[in-house]
């Protein structure tokens, strides 16, 4: 089996980085939710060996995503676990920070309400999130090009779509997260941070 391969996790990995590199640099314990190939997992472990970098996805993509750890052998990325927000696993909440790249518009959005109140059982207080990924601002896309990704997510699956962050921030806040940050990041993407302050309302 070859190891499955995402062009744009490379051409996205060292603006991402150059985030991670900031808000999480007193981390310790990183579960990376929706891990896809593992690529993104090798190269943030590498990049940053004071962490533990938890891989996770669902269980189908977890032969690729081991392909990849297993080429690179690290000694801060533990085997992949499955995790699937529609069937939850049983997890310790010891993980002070949390990253997921471009997955809020693949899921469905009672998916995504599931994940936000999955997070606090997830997570120590004082953790961060940070998500990765495009997000409409106002009801509105920010570019043209977020348009037709969003009509092409659509086009596969009704389910999916550009999320509003208006509508993603409010998730974050019921459980029991504020915001700490929100960049611009190439290509009409952005890099939303939040810190757990609080027991969330639907932990």
């Amino acid at each position: 089996m070859d190891k499955p391969h995402a062009p744009a996790t490379e051409r996205n990995r060292e603006p991402i980085l150059a985030a991670l590199r900031r808000h999480f640099s007193d981390r310790h314990h990183v579960l990376e939710i929706g891990s896809g190939t593992g690529q993104h997992a090798v190269h943030f472990a590498a990049a940053l060996p004071h962490l533990i970098w938890q891989s996770s996805d669902r269980p189908e993509y977890l032969s690729g995503i081991r392909l990849w750890l297993h080429e690179a052998r690290l000694p801060n990325t533990p085997a992949p676990i499955a995790l699937d927000v529609n069937a939850p696993p049983a997890l310790p909440p010891r993980h002070d920070a949390v990253f997921t790249a471009n997955t809020l518009h693949i899921m469905s959005w009672p998916e995504v309400e599931r994940l936000f109140a999955l997070l606090p059982s997830l997570m120590t207080p004082g953790a961060l999130l940070c998500c990765y990924g495009p997000f409409n601002y106002g009801g509105r896309f920010t570019s043209a090009s977020n348009a037709q990704f969003d009509a092409a997510l659509k086009l596969d699956d009704p389910r999916r779509g550009i999320r509003d962050i208006e509508a993603v921030d409010a998730l974050a806040r019921d459980a029991g997260f504020v915001l700490v940050e929100d960049i611009e990041m190439p290509a009409n993407n952005r890099c939303i941070t939040w810190r757990r302050e609080r027991l969330g309302n639907r932990a």
